[in-house]
């Protein structure tokens, strides 16, 4: 995947030497130069976040005091260069002490000079992005050992099977109804294997238009159809020597599947439009809440797929069969919010606990986050109560028969309720209410939704 440009500002009413400075910092093809003739038009211009910003000290409008003030006020992470054509000891240390990266004069050697500091300050952007995925990625680490947690005796058996799936390189079918946490199983998975170091992938097979999947899955090369303007590395390229997750692996079509298969047995892929050969060695997780034997059987996925992609089977237990992990979850997830949001320590009632265990949760864990957040937020106290746990469906059910709506208008208020719940994934409100999808994508055309 392509870096983003290092974008740098010159603030220069020298308009040839700003030229000149510019020509030679754009020798990289990786830099991004702007040149503004005064500081007015510079500071409108501060929204794009440029990572270096040269600033002539005697501007038309302004001195380099006064721009590199408002600079620092919007952003006080850009490094900002005061260049002058004449030396003045005082005002250095003055602009020095005020945040200024370096103080230069022009001359001959002024280019070269930029050119350093650009190569300096680019090392070190990049350093940070560096850092800030290696703690990203620590902090996912930190949330599959956390999330997937509990005491039941099913959770147990998961734990025990993600263990045996690490050991080696089999592909594992992670079951599961939404909202139990299949993502995070199969990141777990991939940080407890040999393959740790390298990419995890995932892939939501409902979220790729069935028109783009083939591109978005094995990559297209430049021209290979309308639009494809430049070659794109697809999600199993990227994935290489290490581990794809493709969640909702019964929605794939048929003629999708094929290709699967054929990818699958080779260990390798041609991009669309492409003849080059690309060998593969990656790791396969899918996952689904259909029942892919029933789906075999009514000839809606293929067989011999469907005997590749089994491996270890992992089916993941629904919260309401989970016991006691319903509270332990429930005070996690309460921690965890307020610890982001920097609020006291909350504990939660022998009755608010027991109102939680007594509900179905239709949508899992996910739902489980939910309702505990919303809870911390509702709490007067430093203790939630049962009148703080609201379950969203209860609502629904309450008022619903009570407005005395039309046919047409309690369907849609159904549909518009499901689609909220699962993110707008239509393939999935389609087929947890029976409906065909062109029905939802007509009613959202014709604004009804």
């Amino acid at each position: 995947m392509a870096s983003e440009p290092f974008r740098i500002f010159i603030a220069e009413d020298d308009i040839v030497f700003a030229k000149i400075v510019s020509h030679h910092l754009t020798l990289n093809p990786d830099y991004e130069v702007e040149i503004f003739p005064d500081g007015k038009s510079l500071i409108k211009n501060l929204y794009k976040n440029p990572a270096l910003i040269s600033l002539d000290y005697n501007l038309p409008d302004m001195n380099g005091l006064e721009a590199l003030k408002q600079i620092r006020e919007f952003n006080s992470d850009t490094t900002v260069i005061i260049v002058s054509g004449h030396q003045d000891v005082a005002t250095a240390i003055e602009l020095l002490k005020k945040g200024a990266y370096d103080y230069i004069l022009k001359d001959q050697d002024t280019k070269e000079r930029m050119w350093n500091i650009a190569k300096n300050i680019r090392e070190n952007v990049q350093l940070k992005q560096k850092i800030a995925s290696l703690e990203a990625e620590i902090g996912r680490k930190y949330e599959v050992n956390t999330l997937i947690k509990g005491n039941s005796q099913a959770i147990h058996q998961v734990f025990t099977l993600i263990g045996k799936a690490a050991r080696t390189n089999i592909t594992v079918s992670i079951y599961g109804e939404t909202g139990t946490g299949k993502e995070l199983v199969a990141k777990s998975i991939h940080h407890a294997s040999s393959r740790r170091k390298k990419p995890f992938v995932p892939v939501n097979v409902t979220a790729i238009p069935g028109e783009l999947i083939e591109s978005e899955m094995f990559g297209h090369e430049k021209g290979s159809f309308t639009g494809a303007n430049n070659r794109r590395i697809g999600r199993f390229e990227e994935a290489n020597h290490g581990t794809i997750f493709l969640d909702e692996i019964g929605d794939m079509d048929l003629n999708m599947q094929s290709k699967l298969l054929r990818v699958l047995q080779e260990e390798e892929l041609a991009r669309v439009g492409g003849n080059e050969t690309i060998k593969l060695d990656v790791r396969v997780i899918v996952a689904t809440h259909k029942n892919l034997q029933e789906l075999v059987r009514k000839g809606e996925f293929r067989e011999d797929l469907y005997y590749r992609l089994l491996g270890l089977p992992i089916h993941l237990p629904p919260l309401r069969e989970r016991g006691s992990d319903i509270a332990i979850l429930a005070r996690f997830f309460v921690d965890e919010f307020c610890q982001k949001n920097k609020m006291g320590k909350l504990s939660i009632s022998p009755k608010a606990i027991e109102k939680i265990q007594k509900y179905s949760f239709p949508g899992n864990v996910r739902e489980l986050k939910a309702i505990m957040e919303l809870s911390a937020v509702m709490t007067n106290t430093d203790v939630i109560e049962e009148n703080d746990i609201t379950f969203s469906t209860a609502g629904f059910t309450k008022d619903f028969l009570f407005e005395e709506n039309t046919l047409e208008e309690y369907n849609l208020k159904i549909i518009n309720y499901f689609l909220k719940k699962y993110n707008n994934r239509v393939r999935l409100v389609a087929d947890k209410l029976k409906i065909g999808k062109t029905t939802i994508y007509r009613l959202m055309n014709s604004g009804k939704l």
